[in-house]
């Protein structure tokens, strides 16, 4: 019939690449979980979030600019990359919807069809879905037994490839990964490295001085984690200069609406708000690691990985679950055994309770290899 789209039309309009991706995998959202064991207050501790509200400049910015939200953003997009500028110096800016919306744009901008683009596993899934999605050829590169990464290997199984991604501090691991190592791998590879800082704030690495020795490096950040803004969606890059006209290109018109916009504007202005936050994942982050009584990755970032063998992640996260805690299964991560769990360092009563129950069920060896 005219007019229908059946399965086998369905087929032929959608892109080849759709049927192979298999999506992000998110966290069971903390209202499922609360409806279905009766617990009133969850402790969320799955999706590397910060706990507390933005700072309150950036909550007066976000909220002063929906007065003039009948303008196209134009203007203030300017204002944000000008504020980047204050901030961090005079390097060369791009932004998005989120990081994610920068990663899409570079790929976009960067990798034909059949392209090669490498990828430092395990690892935050959505570098290989945004390449997938333009038909790229995925070349994974297996981190080392502790999750580091060696030079020369990167360097020989990135071959040609348009774009590589590797994340530090490493999202599930939180292993950070020194500069001399980024350094050697840039000196290597014939495409660009995009270097995810998303948790940079959370260590002591400073990569920005590469940026003035290589022109191709990008190194990504986010507004969502030190800064609280994972519900205004910003995202940024520092770029090499000859990339910022063919990003602007490909870039979606007025990514950033203007209430997230001014928020980061605001919340840039507030370091010392940040680093409030910035020092309370420092300090939990040790006692987590050290009191949990389970093996844990050293993470420069505001998670811990922990290895909850003889257990699943899977069965360790429907446990932790019945409990009132909300946390990331490792699974999904591929390169990763599954007996790993993901932990994000929470609000001083969400880490409490998760010291408490993890000890709890340890001590109950309740059998939850099943």
């Amino acid at each position: 019939m005219a007019g229908r789209v059946t399965r086998g039309k369905r087929d032929a309009l959608l892109v080849r690449d759709c049927f192979r991706a298999g999506g992000y995998v998110f966290a069971k959202k903390a209202g499922e979980i609360a409806q279905e064991n009766g617990i009133s207050r969850i402790a969320r501790l799955a999706s590397n979030e910060n706990p507390y509200p933005p700072s309150p400049n950036a909550v007066r910015q976000g909220c002063d600019a929906l007065r003039e939200a009948n303008r196209y953003p134009d203007e203030c997009m300017e204002q944000l990359l000008r504020c980047l500028r204050e901030t961090y110096g005079s390097y060369h800016f791009v932004s998005g919807v989120g990081m994610d919306g920068v990663i899409e744009t570079l790929i976009r901008i960067l990798v034909n069809p059949g392209d090669g683009v490498a990828i430092a596993t395990p690892t935050f899934s959505f570098y290989g879905l945004a390449a997938r999605a333009q038909s790229a050829e995925i070349r994974p590169l297996q981190r080392d037994e502790d999750y580091s990464v060696d030079p020369g290997i990167f360097i020989d199984a990135a071959g040609d490839a348009k774009i590589s991604f590797l994340c530090s501090p490493n999202n599930p691991t939180g292993t950070v990964t020194p500069p001399e190592i980024i350094e050697e791998i840039l000196a290597g590879i014939e495409g660009i490295l995009f270097l995810d800082n998303a948790y940079i704030e959370f260590c002591d690495t400073d990569y920005l001085p590469l940026m003035n020795r290589h022109d191709n490096l990008v190194i990504g950040r986010t507004m969502s984690k030190a800064y609280a803004l994972a519900g205004a969606r910003v995202g940024y890059a520092f770029v090499p200069a000859w990339i910022v006209p063919f990003y602007q290109r490909a870039s979606t018109p007025f990514a950033l609406n203007s209430a997230s916009a001014h928020a980061a504007i605001g919340a840039l202005k507030d370091r010392e708000f940040m680093n409030r936050y910035v020092t309370h994942v420092r300090t939990w982050r040790e006692r987590v690691a050290r009191e949990c009584g389970l093996p844990v990755t050293p993470s420069g970032a505001n998670f811990i990985m922990v290895d909850v063998a003889p257990w699943t992640g899977d069965a360790m996260v429907r446990e932790l679950a019945k409990r009132g805690i909300l946390v990331r299964s490792c699974a999904s991560f591929p390169g990763l055994p599954d007996h790993y769990i993901r932990v994000s360092i929470g609000a001083e009563w969400e880490n409490e309770l998760f010291l408490k129950e993890i000890q709890a069920i340890r001590e109950a060896n309740s059998g939850l290899s099943q």
